[in-house]
């Protein structure tokens, strides 16, 4: 059986010094205002050498890392004044966190925040002028699992309870409370952690996941050359991100200032420059860009725009034409386990049955698939092109009038029909890619490259 893909992406970047265990995102309000505001009412005092409401400066940057290394978003980005921008974002970390809401960074929530406190604020008897603010001292990141200790279903003990205390310190739940047992309230509580922070929402604690609850130590983007005849000039960086792993709105980090930067390089305008956050104002540019370039408009970073800001590399192979008429959709379970010993070696295209099934290239059909003859893939054909490279579709329901080895076909042109012959019962296509004619390789990116699921037109190509 042909399955569904779940795109395996690890959403949290995380930039500097210690992360608070599990602690995520929260809304942080309008934008940050410029003009003199009054100081809160609240009767808690700040800690020694901690900023107050309406402060400037080094100590007030200081207080705004450490909220955004912890996971919530700060309209503004760490830009070194203490306005309501920060005061909101400051108030829900402290809800999170259950500590007293005030707004003010008191002794408690300078501790939690990791952000170290003076004995006294130096002030000199006949000046107004005050002493620097005292340098912020964090101490280095412990992460209480690595990517080859992370607990399963069925695991009891101490590390489970690290398990639940991170998902209720981010603010969910967990069923069954924090008894050291993963069954299936923990099980249940961490589907709804992935679902509300955009991962594959298996309700195993994955990597992706442990890195978003703070378990386990982020994963770093692999380092390559600078990218040669991008669209754009990223020359000020020489790492490319990873397309599994793109950044999303609330992330903070350098993998956020490389996009800012790439954004700048292609002349958008960015409120705050390349501060290193992914809140409005990257949202906006992201939306300018994709304007301009002829993408689809959504303000996030998906592949088909890190590509041509050129933060990614190309894929080794590309595709011309989407294979699979709208509506339809898929993620990506690259390598994952099938029946008898088997990985998965496609991307699943979930869609209706019937709807059409388009040539993603140029080229030649070399091989037919039928029920009879193959009980997975069921019918199918296999597109080569002219330097060999095959593109095989399976589960089609059936081929389209005049398609059979030899039919030379173009980019767009029908090829048959979405179904569900062979071993799955979900309508889908199911497709690989086999550069050269050689191995099969992860074909989503490829696919996501020139994404159309929301288009449900039928493209207006002419047989070949």
């Amino acid at each position: 059986m042909s399955h569904n893909h779940t795109k395996f992406i690890s959403r949290i970047v995380i930039a500097g010094a210690t992360l608070s265990m599990g602690l995520v995102l929260a809304p942080a309000g309008a934008s940050a205002s410029t003009g003199h505001i009054a100081v809160s009412s609240s009767s808690a005092k700040p800690a020694p050498g901690q900023p107050s409401f309406g402060d400037k400066g080094a100590h007030v940057v200081a207080v705004q890392k450490a909220i955004l290394r912890n996971g919530f978003s700060l309209a503004g980005g760490a830009n070194g004044v203490f306005n309501k921008s920060t005061q909101r974002a400051l108030k829900s970390f402290q809800k999170v966190v259950g500590l007293k809401v005030t707004g003010v960074v008191d002794s408690a929530t300078a501790k939690v925040l990791k952000i170290s406190t003076a004995s006294s604020t130096t002030v000199e008897a006949t000046t107004t002028t005050v002493a620097p603010a005292p340098t912020t001292t964090i101490p280095a990141v412990v992460y209480p699992f690595t990517t080859a200790t992370l607990p399963v279903r069925g695991a009891k003990g101490d590390a489970v309870i690290a398990i639940q205390k991170a998902l209720t310190a981010a603010g969910f739940v967990v069923k069954g409370g924090i008894d050291g047992a993963f069954g299936s309230g923990t099980t249940s509580t961490i589907t709804t952690f992935q679902t509300a922070k955009g991962l594959q929402a298996t309700g195993t604690l994955d990597v992706a996941t442990a890195v978003a609850l703070a378990l386990i130590a982020p994963v770093a983007a692999p380092v390559a050359a600078p990218v040669q005849n991008a669209s754009v000039n990223v020359a000020s960086t020489t790492t490319l991100l990873d397309p599994s792993s793109l950044p999303v709105r609330g992330n903070s980090g350098d993998n956020v200032r490389t996009v800012q930067k790439a954004l700048i390089a292609a002349g958008i305008e960015i409120k705050g420059g390349a501060d290193g956050v992914f809140g409005g104002a990257t949202y906006i540019a992201l939306q300018k860009f994709q304007t301009a370039k002829g993408l689809q408009v959504t303000g996030k970073l998906n592949t088909p725009t890190a590509a041509k800001l050129g933060v990614i590399a190309a894929p080794a192979v590309s595709i011309a034409v989407f294979p699979v008429q709208g509506v339809c959709s898929y993620s990506n379970t690259w390598h994952a386990p099938r029946g008898g010993g088997r990985e998965h070696l496609g991307v699943d295209i979930i869609a209706k049955e019937g709807n059409l099934l388009y040539a993603v290239a140029d080229g030649t059909i070399t091989k037919l698939y039928t029920v009879g003859t193959d009980k997975l893939a069921g019918n199918g054909v296999r597109l080569t092109q002219a330097d060999g490279t095959y593109f095989f579709y399976g589960h089609m329901s059936k081929l389209a009038d005049g398609i059979t080895i030899g039919t030379k076909v173009k980019a767009g042109q029908v090829i048959g029909y979405v179904g569900k012959t062979g071993d799955t019962n979900t309508p889908h296509l199911h497709i690989e890619v086999h550069p050269l004619g050689g191995d099969a390789i992860d074909p989503t990116p490829i696919v996501a490259a020139v994404d159309a699921c929301s288009v449900t037109t039928p493209l207006a190509v002419p047989a070949a």
